[in-house]
This record gives C-alpha cells, structure tokens and sequence, in this order.
C-alpha cells in the first residue's frame, strides 16, 4: 500500500528476531500450523507480529510469520492455497480489489459491502476502529487562516500546489472538484506520504499534501490534518483476511480482540517505534499485547 521504505528495517529486525522467515516451511492449511502473512510495507509486518502473539497466547500451537508476502495479488492467491492462513489487510483497498466499482466510503459502509462481496474461501474478521489512509494536510499558517476542512479548502485550491504520489491525479483530481470544487493550482509528484512529500511541505514548495493517517512525521512537523467531511478517501480500517475455516472458535475470538483494541493512536505510535525508534517487532507486538491486557 504504501511506505515501501520501511521494508528494509522490518525485514533486517524481522530476520534478526527470527530467523529468516522466508526460508522455508510454513506451508500451513492441511498441516494444521497457522501462517501469518504480510504485505511488502512495514506497518503490515508488524501487525502479522501482533496477530501471531495474540494467536500464540489463546493456544495455538504452531504459528509462523512469514513476511513479505508481497502485493494483494500474491496475497489472495497464497490464501486461497492456504499456504497462508490469515493476513492484516484494509478495509477500502481491499473492497476495491474485490469490487472495483465500490462506492461506498464510511466505515460501516465498507465494511458491510467488502463482507458481501468476499468471494467463496475468504472471511474477514471484525474490523478495528484504528485505520491508516490518506489525508490532505496542510501547514500551520494555512490552517490558522480558517482551513480546517475539505470544504474550506475547496475556494482556495486555486491558489495552491499539493503534493502527493503519481496516480493522485487520475485517482482523486475529478472527485474533489466534484464534492468540494477543488481544482488545485498545480498537482505536483512527490512520492507516496514519504520524505519528499514531507520536505516539499515542510519548504512551502507545495501548500497541501497527501500524506497517511498513522505518519509520525505530521505531529512532528506541525502539519494540521483537514477533516474529508464529504468522505472523498475511503475508510481504511485494519481488517484481519482469512482463509475461510483454518481459524478456531478461540483463535477468531483472538485475533477480534486485537482488533477491539486498536486505535489510530496506537497504530501510530506503533510505526513510531518501529520506523524510528528501530525496536524489535517481537518486542513491540508483546508490549501492546501485554498493555491491551491480551496476554495470556
């Protein structure tokens, strides 16, 4: 999805933790053993850390994280093998995968169409409240002027330059003129909520940025995050995937805990930890299982 530096650190702390996880075993499905998977983005690993120890606290025996998975794609299919068994995924990425003409765009809404449109083998477990998507952020001053919202936003893009990734253009440029009236002055490449888009914001090179929902890098600059009071970005609520039936009665109720638990803030904090502060996933995943009170 996104952060696809942070895959280097997680994979040397991963190996470094564990072993290498890629080398081998964990076919899971017939065996009985339960995979946790992972997409190639450093948020997604940490989870399937966090998944493994809650599993591994309600009981189940042999547990393995196998990150990185890669893209969606290789994803569902390792699911539908069951050479994975569970994976962490997002809510409205995942609806759109499965139904590209998705429209809907609040939590609930999302939710109660990406359980429909699952196809056969797969379940999604509970969603959690915690969610990381895009955001339309700004600086200081501009948010101190009166701009605190899409809709503020909308007369003044005129006058503005945003930055974000390559497909924003194709992506969102008709859809925020069409609910807000947004026709920015320029839509300029950055990269994907990474350092360029930060220093781009920092500098005043672009006024507005794309950047995520659990960066650490907009408390820490000071950035003010609008509110998308018309839901243009889809909800990207944390959703545990399933191969349909590998997961006991226990083990569901597990994994649905973990979900209850989690908030944005933590999840932010979380990255915070792992992407800056350079600490073991291990370590993180038992800290929040053991401050949530999911440890056994």
């Amino acid at each position: 999805m996104k952060r696809l530096g942070v895959l280097v650190a997680g994979l040397a702390l991963l190996v470094s933790a564990c072993g290498n996880p890629l080398a081998g075993g964990g076919e899971g499905g017939n065996s009985g053993d339960l995979i946790i998977g992972a997409s190639d983005v450093g948020e997604s690993l940490l989870l399937a850390q966090i998944y493994a120890g809650a599993l591994r606290n309600a009981g189940a025996g042999n547990v393995t994280v196998r990150p990185p998975v890669g893209s969606r794609e290789v994803v569902v299919k390792a699911l539908q093998d069951k050479s994975l068994s569970v994976v962490p995924d997002y809510s409205g990425n995942l609806l759109r995968y499965f139904d590209k003409n998705a429209e809907q765009t609040t939590s609930q809404d999302v939710y109660a169409q990406l359980k429909q449109k699952l196809p056969a083998g797969f379940e999604v477990l509970d969603q959690s409240p915690a969610e990381d998507k895009d955001l339309l952020v700004v600086g200081r001053k501009l948010a101190d002027s009166g701009v605190r919202t899409f809709s503020d936003l909308g007369p003044r893009c005129k006058d503005l330059v945003m930055g974000g990734p390559g497909q924003w253009s194709s992506r969102w440029k008709d859809r925020i003129k069409q609910l807000y009236g947004c026709e920015f002055k320029e839509i300029r490449t950055t990269d994907t909520g990474g350092p360029v888009t930060v220093a781009a914001l920092k500098s005043g090179e672009v006024q507005v940025a794309d950047l995520f929902s659990t960066s650490s890098t907009i408390a820490a600059n000071g950035f003010a995050p609008l509110e998308d009071d018309k839901h243009m970005f889809p909800a990207q609520n944390i959703v545990p995937l399933a191969a349909k039936g590998v997961l006991d009665p226990r083990e569901t109720a597990a994994l649905n805990r973990v979900s209850a638990a989690l908030t944005t803030e933590q999840l932010t904090e979380l990255n915070v930890q792992f992407t800056e502060e350079k600490r073991n996933p291990l370590d993180i995943a038992d800290d929040f299982l053991a401050h949530n009170g999911l440890k056994a």
